[in-house]
């Protein structure tokens, strides 16, 4: 299975984010931009990759005690950036640091568990809303507008309870404008 730990926006912070998205949406270029659906909205943790059914059970327990020593803090979706010419983000305001912990943690229960990690990255957190479709159709100047549209962006404060294991269903390949489907395999409230 191909997972990641994630923190998911409460649903009325989506629908703050939804509303702004939209207008982005009718930018100049938008369509030069595969955006993301709002059913997808995360803050990736730490990514998994494919991980072993045999694997499944001590990261199970990993991720609960990292959950388990992680109290719950505020956090509000605000502003915005790209990733040079790839991707548009929304960010994050609030408390970063317990929120950096919590990926750390995540990350390093992974590791224990036997998940194989890619090398270890600073944490920053991010929800992407859409993507270059190639380096064709968007650059780093293309994206701008759609950063300068998130820049007073400010959702109201939400408080983060819960490390979610999520599994990501790749698209069917060939059929374009699919997106990757999330399904929440596991989670844990934080603190408990």
């Amino acid at each position: 299975m191909r997972l990641f730990a994630a923190v998911l926006p409460p649903e009325a912070a989506v629908a703050e984010l939804a509303a702004r998205v939209k207008a982005l949406r009718v930018l100049p270029g938008a369509d030069g931009l595969r955006w993301t659906e709002q059913e997808g909205w995360h803050f990736t943790l730490a990514f998994f990759g494919e991980v072993a059914g045999d694997v499944l059970p001590e990261l199970h327990t990993r991720l609960a005690r990292a959950a388990h020593r992680h109290h719950p803090h505020e956090l509000r979706l605000a502003g915005g950036g790209r990733f040079d010419d790839r991707v548009v983000w929304v960010g994050a305001d609030g408390d970063g640091e317990a929120l950096r912990r919590l990926a750390d943690s995540a990350e390093a229960g992974a590791r224990r568990a036997g998940v194989p990690m890619d090398r270890h990255r600073p944490y920053h957190p991010h929800l992407t809303i859409a993507r270059a479709r190639s380096s064709r159709h968007g650059s780093a100047t293309g994206l701008a507008p759609y950063v300068d549209g998130l820049t007073d962006f400010a959702g109201r404060e939400w408080t983060v309870g819960e490390l979610s294991l999520v599994r990501s269903h790749p698209p069917a390949p060939g059929v374009p404008g699919q997106q990757p489907r999330y399904e929440v395999v596991a989670a844990w409230p934080l603190g408990h």
